[in-house]
């Protein structure tokens, strides 16, 4: 490792699963703005739909996502029966124009402390109010923990065709620093079940930069992995956001990787996981060479949403439940995160939108521009610019922010090309950020860059 390329790795920025990101969006965004988007949708056009589930039965203490801890299940069937409801609200919001449905998925929290029952119901009455695709991926994030195998058969009845698997890593002592105990003997168990049941698309979910965690761990965890043969990996580095979430003041500071640690972490991820055959797809993704995501890479088809990189071409995603996003065409909404809030309005027949982004052009030419180097890893500027009409010297501050980034080996621009390098890969978060107008390194805000 280079010296040099530390100090990308200490910049706080932006994940880019939207552009321009969530820090941007505000209150002046509300119901009837979505009311009106939803509206102008075509019936023709494809769109992806997610269910977010705050509820987990344990904190995990590195955890970053919006949940709750359930000492019982009467929370949960109240929430579900809300959800129900917005489902109705929303389909009558669209005017019947919200086209076939493609991708489905589930997150949280986790969504596999849902009865099975209540499962279905969800699905159910989503697919009474929206078309769905004969070939509609249903996907499903699960906890280990909360699954037997009488659970992952009626998964694989109720349509369900992929799961990720929350394994985060795979030694003793790591777990119980993260307050996650799950043997591998577990994992194994509920991924025979899940491809018993007929689910053979399984993802494996693995986090580097975790507490007293070692080269030898994550070599050890990545070891059992591939014994497992998931069809992809997510692997990501933890976000150590005490100021954020409080249950994180559990993990001391002192346990945790450097820098340069984590960055041999994230190296050594990569360097076994491309070993043993699976493609790369951009910065924290990888995928069997026969499975859908690494065929899209290799025919340049990936993209990145809110659930990461997919090889989902919908421009429309739709979000059900408490804190989650939904993605138009003209726009950003965010449901309200306080479940009491998103519930009183669910139950006044109101859509529960507390802000969001109208995306200007400017937002629109950019966010294309960011989410392909995502991506793909290189960008033809003067083509982009054609394709939106716009003059290439409107890249002309994304390239003097990337002037020192060429001169480290992070990108090669040739002939109005942007190209990230093998170096590169692991620092694509910064590239992305010489085109964000709207970012301003600030502390306490965002991630680490790797």
């Amino acid at each position: 490792m280079k010296k040099q390329l530390l100090k990308y790795a200490n910049i706080e920025v932006p994940r880019y699963t939207s552009y321009p990101t969530a820090v941007q969006f505000h209150s002046a965004i509300d119901e009837s703005q979505y009311r009106q988007w939803l509206g102008a949708l075509s019936a023709s056009e494809p769109v992806s739909l997610y269910v977010h589930i705050p509820f987990c039965e344990k904190m995990c203490w590195y955890c970053g996502c919006h949940t709750n801890v359930v000492n019982g299940y009467d929370r949960i069937s109240a929430y579900v029966d809300d959800l129900l409801h917005e489902i109705e609200l929303i389909s009558k919001a669209g005017s019947g124009a919200i086209g076939p449905v493609t991708h489905l998925h589930f997150g949280g929290g986790s969504p596999s402390m849902l009865k099975p029952e209540d499962f279905d119901a969800i699905v159910a009455k989503l697919k009474a109010n929206f078309s769905f695709a004969p070939n509609a991926e249903i996907a499903v994030e699960i906890d280990p923990r909360t699954v037997d195998q009488a659970k992952a058969e009626r998964y694989a009845a109720i349509g369900v065709n992929r799961v990720s698997l929350g394994v985060q890593d795979f030694n003793e002592h790591v777990q119980l620093k993260i307050n996650r105990i799950q043997p591998p003997e577990q994992v194994r168990q509920v991924k025979s079940w899940l491809q018993d049941a007929g689910i053979a698309a399984v993802n494996f979910d693995l986090i580097y930069g975790l507490p007293g965690q070692s080269l030898d761990d994550i070599a050890k965890s990545i070891e059992i992995a591939l014994s497992m043969q998931p069809d992809r990996f997510a692997v990501f580095g933890y976000a150590h956001v005490p100021w954020f979430k409080k249950h994180q003041e559990m993990i001391k500071q002192e346990d945790l990787p450097d820098t340069q640690l984590r960055l041999a972490q994230a190296d050594l991820v990569a360097e076994l996981l491309v070993a043993a055959g699976y493609i790369r797809i951009g910065f924290d993704h990888y995928a069997k060479a026969d499975d859908p995501l690494g065929q899209a890479m290799r025919q340049n088809r990936v993209r990145r949403n809110f659930q990461g990189y997919t090889d989902d071409n919908c421009d429309v995603l739709i979000g059900f439940g408490a804190s989650s996003i939904s993605a138009l065409p003209d726009g950003y909404v965010q449901n309200d995160p306080h479940m009491g809030k998103w519930r009183q309005a669910v139950r006044a027949g109101n859509l529960p939108i507390v802000r969001g982004l109208a995306l200007s052009d400017d937002d629109k030419f950019r966010g294309q521009a960011i989410m392909q180097i995502l991506s793909l890893g290189f960008l033809d500027l003067a083509a982009h610019c054609q394709a939106a009409g716009r003059e290439l010297a409107e890249f002309d501050d994304a390239l003097a922010k990337l002037a020192p980034l060429e001169q480290d080996g992070l990108v090669k621009l040739d002939d109005n090309t942007v190209r990230v390098t093998a170096e590169g890969i692991r620092f694509s978060r910064n590239i992305a950020a010489c085109f964000d107008v709207h970012w301003q390194r600030q502390e306490n805000r965002h991630s680490l860059a790797v």
